[in-house]
């Protein structure tokens, strides 16, 4: 991962929480919050796949990023992050079930240490802020963009036989 230079134009983040953490997301990738909602279960989905709900016409899957960064506390489950179709390379409309949202900031490219991240896939950096760390994560961690539908996958599987 390259560093960042320091002579680069701060980041708009949204810090939101996921259990004990703070963790953040370049807005650029966000497409909106909503609040959570019902979802409809996928049977034998990855564990990271919640399930789908309909927002607006357009079916979305929700993702658990607890289970993609091995986060083990609970938390209340209020919002969805939903991504931007077209920053994201997903094949479909995907959104991540966080805990709670707490701001948009600026973030100065010599507020993030990426040292201690080096090989965290979806970890970009730690941004240092006054008395606290805030995880900055990639939407595209491993196995968030094979997200199709469970059907869809056993169809091409056939087609292929």
């Amino acid at each position: 991962m390259a560093a960042i230079e320091t002579d680069a134009e701060p980041t708009k983040v949204l810090e939101f929480g996921l259990g004990d953490g703070t963790y953040c997301l370049d807005i650029g990738v966000i497409d909106e919050i909503v609040d959570a909602g019902e979802l409809t279960r996928i049977p034998n989905s990855p564990d990271h796949v919640e399930g789908v709900m309909d927002l607006r016409g357009r079916t979305t899957t929700i993702v658990d990023p607890k289970t993609l960064f091995a986060i083990e506390e609970d938390g209340p489950r209020e919002r969805i992050v939903v991504f931007d179709d077209a920053e994201i390379d997903e094949g479909g409309t995907v959104g991540w079930m966080v805990d709670e949202v707490f701001q948009v900031r600026d973030v100065a490219p010599e507020d993030v240490d990426q040292a201690t991240t080096v090989d965290d896939e979806g970890v970009n950096g730690i941004v240092k802020s006054d008395d606290r760390f805030v995880v900055w994560v990639s939407p595209d961690v491993e196995d968030v963009a094979d997200l199709e539908a469970p059907d869809s996958a056993a169809e091409g599987e056939e087609a292929d036989a």
